[in-house]
């Protein structure tokens, strides 16, 4: 299995999302991982949150990888989050964001973290990839974003 097929279960994935705002989406990933993964909510988003004050995680095209370490989390956890429409994130083109991968990490997951990062900025380089995931259900998100 793929590095993100390790890290993005089914459920972890959440299609056309009534959010607002940044500060809502990770809120959102907050409930999400705490109900799936075991994670206080608090501790997601305060993560997320205090990750984001050091400068955008907004990759640009429509797409925003929020991440961070994490004394709480044990093993690396992702989830992908699909808005229903486009949310303010402060990324370089200055394009709202309606595709958003949350990961998080144990805070000495240096290497792990960055070849995470590194493999999902890959898939989202590709428009065909990013089209694809704006109409896909969760099946196929999943196997868009894990396929090598």
């Amino acid at each position: 299995m793929s590095l993100i097929g390790e890290i993005l279960p089914l459920s972890h994935i959440v299609l056309d999302l009534e959010v607002s705002s940044k500060k809502r989406v990770f809120e959102q990933a907050g409930l999400l991982l705490e109900n799936e993964a075991g994670l206080a909510r608090a501790d997601v988003f305060d993560c997320l949150f205090a990750r984001e004050k050091l400068g955008t995680t907004g990759l640009g095209q429509g797409v925003a990888i929020p991440h961070g370490r994490h004394a709480s989390v044990k093993k690396a956890v992702g989830a992908f989050i699909r808005t229903q429409e486009p949310v303010a994130f402060d990324a370089p083109d200055g394009k709202p964001v309606s595709l958003i991968f949350v990961l998080l990490v144990p805070e000495n997951a240096t290497g792990e973290h960055l070849e995470v990062l590194s493999k999902l900025a890959g898939r989202f380089s590709q428009k065909a990839v990013r089209e694809a995931l704006m109409s896909a259900d969760a099946q196929e998100v999943r196997r868009i974003l894990t396929e090598e």
